[in-house]
């Protein structure tokens, strides 16, 4: 009977396998070996990376630029912690990932994309690429030189082809979904004139919130932020203009100020933000949201009732978008974080619905004009279409 049950296991696993290979593609790394001598290194000083998948047949002059997240480092001590890691350094970073999803090669997976030039930028500064301090303390090693990141990538790109691009897709997930969002209108400017170019936040609508201690963590950390990677001057001037610099790394201060056309994707109870927002573990020092945080079935009355509280927070945060078609939303009720990136979000049988549409076919309209997309969902647990992240302990925390 075991031997039988083995099999059986082993025959899943195998499917479960194959799957993920039919689905993926391993894309190898390519580094912007020129960027040392311009100083536009990694938090080590490393050269920047990316992985390049080349469009073909009618999508050879259309390109998507893709940010990867990794979250972000408030000060010195923070920032060597991540100094010697894949966020921190190229020297760490895997030499092959995999795409999929919206980065799939296959018309069934990714049908108005699937043949077009498809980058991940690999992300190693720690300030979602808005940071830029010329010294560097030989203490430490480290370098806050994000912005110039940002630029010697694009450039490398666009002599790689992306000069004659005709259309563009700026995106990221999560800290890179922040990126998209800060940097949205730069891009655009880096591009050629006739191009046409629309950006697409995945999970990067951060909010101010204070969290479940009523301290208010995150607006601090992220002051914190701009300060040590010296990113006020490359924040959107329309914000920081009027507000402090702190404040401008927050998606609801900038968002209406956006002229790119952008699409946001965001779960109302963003699975990252519940857990390092709403409830970091510095405001929960008895671990009350410890099991919440991990599965969302585990949470309690009281607990499900303040992340309600949360997504009306979010709702509001988010009606600085607007409604104008040039911009989309697709806010599920999920409990998730980033969804873009991987098939069973992305575009499969059972993937997320919102007006009975895909993210897939959501960003596909509205990048096409074929059809404007705002949409948000009910509250939770409201869509049974959802796929709640389950966590184990080692990924809870940032």
């Amino acid at each position: 009977m075991g031997s039988i049950r083995m099999g059986h296991c082993l025959s899943l696993i195998i499917c479960v396998l194959l799957l993920l290979k039919a689905e993926g593609i391993s894309v190898s790394i390519s580094f912007v070996e020129n960027a040392v001598t311009k100083g536009a290194v990694c938090l080590d000083g490393s050269p920047p990376a990316y992985h390049f998948d080349k469009g073909f047949g009618a999508g050879i002059n259309n390109w998507i630029v893709h940010v990867e997240g990794g979250g972000w480092c408030n000060n010195v001590t923070t920032c060597l912690d991540r100094r010697d890691t894949r966020l921190g350094s190229s020297k760490k970073m895997d030499g092959v990932v995999s795409f999929s999803g919206f980065f799939s090669n296959k018309q069934k997976f990714n049908p108005d994309f699937y043949d077009w030039n498809r980058i991940k930028v690999r992300y190693c500064d720690g300030a979602s690429f808005t940071g830029d301090v010329e010294a560097v303390d030989p203490a430490t090693n480290l370098h806050f030189r994000g912005s110039r990141v940002f630029v010697a990538v694009i450039e490398e790109l666009l002599a790689k082809g992306m000069k004659n691009a005709q259309n563009v897709i700026f995106s990221g997930c999560s800290a890179g979904g922040l990126t998209t969002i800060l940097l949205c209108d730069r891009f655009r400017g880096l591009l050629p004139t006739g191009a046409k170019v629309k950006c697409l936040s995945d999970a990067g609508y951060f909010i101010n919130v204070k969290d479940v201690s009523g301290a208010s963590h995150i607006e601090e950390f992220y002051s914190q932020v701009v300060k040590t990677h010296g990113s006020a001057k490359n924040l959107p001037l329309s914000c920081t203009s009027r507000l402090s610099p702190g404040l401008c790394f927050f998606p609801q201060n900038v968002a209406s100020q956006i002229n790119t056309p952008i699409f946001f994707i965001n779960a109302a109870y963003d699975s990252w933000q519940i857990k390092n927002i709403l409830a970091p573990g510095v405001a929960d020092p008895h671990g009350q949201w410890h099991d919440c945080k991990l599965d969302i079935k585990k949470c309690s009355s009281s607990q499900l009732s303040i992340m309600q509280g949360f997504r009306n927070d979010f709702m509001k945060a988010l009606t600085a978008v607007g409604n104008s078609p040039s911009k989309g939303t697709f806010i599920d009720a999920c409990y998730a974080h980033c969804q873009t990136g991987m098939q069973e979000t992305w575009l499969r049988n059972d993937s997320p619905l919102l007006a009975n549409t895909t993210i897939a076919k959501a960003v596909g309209d509205w990048f096409y004009d074929r059809k404007p997309f705002h949409q948000t969902d009910c509250t939770y647990p409201c869509n049974p279409t959802c796929h709640n992240r389950v966590f184990d302990d080692n990924n809870s925390r940032v």
